[in-house]
């Protein structure tokens, strides 16, 4: 199994200050979160895009370049690229340069939004919210696989064995799909064979391992090896040396739902407590609660790849730093130690996590 970090980069308030952390200085925390993470030994490190004033970053393949030139090894995704108002070629050139810079690190992930401010920005219909999305991500996967692309679709100027460079390192340059629960979106990415990113939220895991197994026959319905098809799963989490030290999160978590949620989710006190206890989607508590949390989310849903979201909500860079240093030194080794003894051999997965 692989670990890694998600920072979809928002500007949320710090509760005790009531005022947002700049965007230059969230963006310089961000190139200096993916170096802790390469420290802490995890695998990946990704970045949201939005395009929109609570969010710091529009542009993840230009502050996953800075994170490239201050690591070695870490794997640098996009969470999620929004295919459907970029302009595929475009997209392919950026993460292939980063991909140069990084000696092959580089991979997207492609997703529809969750919000409409991007499409009245960039010039398009949400009534072609659909379309777009699935004519874009042809011309994206097309672009992988080929440097001279004919292609031709409703929503953009055709291409008659037009050049696309400079090629990628890597052949071809890895696409996961972001997938939330919409079943229809977990069965085209199955048809298609792209390994998918998942959010856990809170009571959608009976759901989402519904979903995931549907995923998985469409990939094998259409011809798709089971060993290649890997599911990454995100989480927020939070870390704390010690049980019963997680009461200090909860401001913070509560204001970053409320801003996501843009005020639709209000997590009062009791429901983050229950949350913290038991449920398997808030990665909350103490190294060993943790610990048995991301095994139960395995013994579930089967994934290969684990991402924290770590710095959410305001949280003081420090809080943010300890859990890094706390997931890398026991969360990680522990649960690795139990996958390897098979204590979280669920049965559901289609290839053997890494």
């Amino acid at each position: 199994m692989e670990f890694g970090l998600i920072s979809l980069a928002d500007l949320t308030s710090e509760p005790r200050a009531d005022h947002p952390v700049a965007p230059d200085e969230r963006i310089r925390q961000i190139v200096r979160l993916g170096q802790l993470a390469e420290q802490a030994g995890l695998d990946v490190f990704a970045v949201g895009e939005h395009h929109h004033p609570n969010y710091a970053v529009t542009s993840p393949a230009v502050v996953l370049a800075a994170v490239a030139q201050a690591t070695g090894r870490i794997r640098l995704a996009s969470a999620t690229t929004l295919i459907g108002v970029l302009d595929p070629v475009r997209v392919y050139e950026d993460f292939a340069t980063l991909d140069a810079l990084s000696g092959g690190r580089a991979e997207i992930t492609v997703g529809r939004g969750a919000f409409p401010e991007p499409f009245d920005l960039f010039g398009y219909d949400m009534n072609d919210y659909d379309a777009l999305f699935t004519e874009h991500l042809d011309l994206l996967l097309t672009a992988t696989r080929q440097q001279f692309v004919s292609w031709q679709g409703s929503h953009r100027p055709a291409l008659l064995g037009s050049w696309v460079g400079p090629r990628a390192v890597q052949q071809p340059l890895p696409v996961w799909a972001g997938v939330g629960g919409n079943r229809g979106s977990v069965l085209r990415a199955g048809a298609l064979g792209l390994p998918v990113a998942v959010a856990v939220t809170p009571g959608s895991t009976a759901r989402l391992a519904e979903n995931l197994a549907a995923y998985r026959a469409a990939a094998a319905e259409h011809g798709h090896d089971p060993a290649a098809i890997r599911v990454a799963t995100t989480s927020q989490a939070h870390l704390t040396p010690r049980p019963g030290g997680v009461a200090d999160y909860y401001p913070y978590c509560a204001e970053y739902l409320d801003l996501h949620s843009r005020g639709r989710i209000v997590l009062d006190r009791d429901g983050f407590d229950r949350h913290v206890a038991g449920g398997e989607a808030l990665l909350a508590g103490d190294p060993e609660q943790v610990t048995e949390k991301i095994l139960a989310q395995h013994r579930r849903l089967g994934q290969h790849r684990v991402l924290f979201q770590v710095d959410a909500g305001g949280l003081p860079f420090a809080d943010v730093a300890r859990t890094v240093e706390l997931l890398g030194g026991e969360v990680v080794p522990a649960v690795r130690a139990a996958l390897a003894a098979g204590h979280a051999d669920s049965g559901q997965t289609t290839g053997a996590p890494r």
